[in-house]
């Protein structure tokens, strides 16, 4: 298992980068998070949520309710135009981390 200090500064784009692929709720993207990486790295619901509440804060995502489904409405969050952008910049600084961090690193394998 991966520290999860480690993703702490990435959450955001992570949950960005699955919202964007299409609308999701809540479960299902931790479900999604802990299926893509072979359950070595599951996000908390409490922490889960506190993304939403700040990503929504910043209007870089918007909630909806969905149909019923097992005896409620599920709340589904998708990605805004600003969060698009928002996104588009989180991967240039991630490429920018990568490089700079594979100096010091690349060459300990």
């Amino acid at each position: 298992m991966i520290r999860s200090d480690i993703f702490r500064g990435h959450l955001d784009s992570i949950i960005l980068c699955l919202i964007l692929e299409e609308d999701r709720y809540g479960y299902e993207i931790s479900k999604e998070i802990s299926m893509r990486t072979d359950n070595s790295f599951q996000i908390k619901e409490a922490t889960l949520y506190a993304v939403f509440q700040r990503l929504e804060k910043k209007e870089l995502i918007e909630s909806y309710l969905g149909s019923v489904s097992q005896g409620g409405k599920r709340k589904y969050y998708r990605i805004t135009p600003l969060g698009k952008a928002y996104l588009k910049e989180l991967v240039k600084e991630w490429e920018e981390i990568k490089r700079i961090i594979d100096l010091f690193l690349g060459g300990l394998k």
